[in-house]
């Protein structure tokens, strides 16, 4: 699934869900020729401070940006919408934020969130992906994945939302360090461990989804979609 001829298009809610749960995966199809776009459709983590002060926002976007360097992502584009109230948007504005951007970057693969995130923001930009790329006669097909954040997939809560059970690893071996070095950009949003939002808790769970599927380290995913 990972080939030179194709477009890979990560689809998150805010800066740092996309290293969060498929860092890996991005350099890794970077490394094996893909062109890689990401679109983080919220402003940041500004909300867990009760502000929206501009210097918050410039701050994740330049982590953003410093993130998508180290990965080798060709294109980094935002939604700007309000974090963790895209319940307060209308669906539709936020799945006509994606469609627009995928129109430019036609992607053959569409990673994003699992839909049963606790995280509202997540499950929101779940809805909205699967809604964008729904698969009509005479567009472009694309394969649908579905990663897990630590701190918002497992805080989910059991039969009341979709399980996160993976279907779909990608080995990142090689590419463990480069993950992390994208996560340093971030690392004013991590915290110490035994918090998941730690180095150490991102380590363990990719050693963990590794020892799943038979290698040292794997990011895993729920595949939603394939066309073969």
């Amino acid at each position: 699934m990972l080939s030179n001829s194709q477009k890979m298009f990560v689809v998150a809610a805010h800066p740092d869900d996309e290293v969060l749960g498929c860092g890996g995966t991005i350099a890794k199809a970077v490394a094996a020729g893909m062109d890689v776009s990401v679109l983080l459709l919220g402003e940041g983590p500004t909300s867990r401070q009760d502000s929206s002060s501009v210097s918050e926002r410039t701050h994740a976007t330049d982590s953003a940006q410093i993130a998508a360097q180290m990965l080798g992502v060709a294109n980094i584009y935002y939604g700007a919408l309000p974090d963790n109230k895209f319940d307060t948007v209308p669906l539709l504005d936020v799945i006509k934020i994606i469609e627009k951007h995928a129109e430019n970057v036609q992607p053959d693969l569409v990673i994003t969130h699992h839909s049963g995130d606790l995280n509202i923001d997540h499950s929101i930009t779940h809805r909205a992906v699967m809604t964008a790329f729904r698969p009509l006669p005479e567009t472009k097909q694309v394969a649908l994945l579905g990663f897990e954040v630590l701190s918002s997939t497992e805080y989910a809560t059991p039969n009341a939302m979709p399980t996160f059970v993976p279907n779909f690893y990608v080995n990142i071996s090689k590419f463990l360090s480069e993950k992390f070095s994208a996560l340093e950009a971030y690392r004013s949003e991590m915290r110490e461990f035994p918090h998941p939002r730690s180095f150490e808790a991102v380590e363990h769970l990719a050693r963990l989804r590794g020892a799943h599927s038979g290698c040292n380290a794997a990011e895993a995913f729920v595949l939603y979609r394939a066309l073969f």
